[in-house]
């Protein structure tokens, strides 16, 4: 009788040893798997830090047309005060070094510039792109922490540097949107000078409307008039397609440059602002504006271009993914119900 009773028991004991033995091999194999990961993604992470940038051995070439592969010397032909902490910087590639494609210089482009002092580049947006010259202009803040931008600030008349592109930034497409909101801060209202300069004068099939939306700190930040005047006409000439409203944070003039002339909104680009912005918005009752969207929203193409500060590129449209890639949408825009495919961060 007391066989199949230690039978019993001793098949518990081999079961619960069994058990203990799984157990502890799955402990081992996420500890493991845990370690492979982590292992992977710091040498990922190494690799990601510590490699070389391949566009830092980019070499420096006069002979053969302007690429992104090299390094092209131009000349500085003009460098004048713009506005607090700014510059207008002109510089001029030989005429014979400039590519024969024309759709490389299509809206939006941009090329780097490089400090050769610390081989350090930086991209930069040609704000009325390059002309038959090989004339290509610049409007250039100086930040504190920003190695390129303080270099060319210091450049002299006649100095040579080394740019590097074009570089296709956002391709226009003439038919693909019925409406676009532009949404700028700072210097990063270069991308959007360039666009519309291009399409206005170049892009008649364009029937849509577009609207910008600028930001600045004070009035004195406010772009240049060599910037604003262009745009101002622009709007005015084209009242059915194109609205420019300028926003800033402070009223407060402390550089003596005045702006008695302009209509600026005191505030931040927020929630109401971008909806007031939409054409289906602009014709809906106050307060439908305001606590819903337009239906009519679901079947117009609507496209919201997003370049400034990183913190405000964040609070409009979410965070840059890694190596600025576009990343989640987020921010003011994804409250309001758009989507990926919406939106693009500059």
């Amino acid at each position: 009788m007391l066989k199949p009773r230690f039978q019993v028991l001793a098949r518990h004991a081999g079961l619960r040893a069994q058990g203990l033995a799984t157990i502890n091999t799955s402990r081992l194999l996420r500890r493991a798997t845990t370690a492979l990961l982590l292992g992977g993604t710091s040498a990922v992470v190494a690799a990601y830090f510590l490699l070389p940038d391949i566009s830092r051995g980019a070499p420096t070439c006069d002979s053969i047309p302007l690429s992104p592969s090299h390094f092209t010397p131009a000349k500085l032909v003009s460098s004048t005060y713009a506005s607090s902490g700014t510059i207008m910087l002109t510089v001029a590639v030989p005429p014979e070094l400039l590519p024969n494609e024309s759709d490389l210089f299509a809206p939006i482009w941009s090329v780097f510039i490089k400090d050769d002092d610390i081989q350090v580049e930086r991209p930069y947006t040609p704000l009325d792109g390059v002309d038959k010259d090989g004339n290509m202009r610049f409007w250039i803040k100086k930040y504190q922490h920003g190695e390129v931008s303080r270099w060319l600030h210091s450049k002299k008349v006649g100095e040579t540097i080394e740019i590097r592109g074009p570089l296709k930034t956002w391709s226009w497409k003439d038919d693909a949107w019925d409406e676009i909101v532009l949404i700028s801060g700072g210097t990063g209202i270069t991308p959007f000078y360039q666009l519309l300069r291009t399409v206005f004068s170049s892009s008649p099939s364009f029937h849509g409307r577009i609207t910008l939306l600028h930001s600045s700190r004070s009035p004195s930040e406010l772009p240049p008039r060599e910037v604003l005047n262009p745009l101002l006409k622009l709007a005015q000439h084209n009242p059915d397609r194109l609205r420019l409203k300028l926003f800033v944070d402070s009223l407060d003039e402390s550089n003596g440059q005045r702006f008695t002339d302009l209509e600026m909104h005191h505030g931040r680009i927020g929630k109401d602002s971008i909806r007031r912005a939409l054409y289906s918005a602009s014709r809906l009752s106050w307060w439908r504006g305001l606590f819903s969207r337009d239906s009519e929203d679901s079947d117009r193409k609507i496209l919201f271009l997003v370049c400034g500060p990183q913190q405000m590129v964040e609070a409009i449209a979410g965070p840059y993914g890694r190596n600025y890639s576009q990343g989640p949408i987020g921010g003011v825009l994804q409250s309001l119900g758009y989507k990926s495919h919406q939106v693009w961060k500059l």
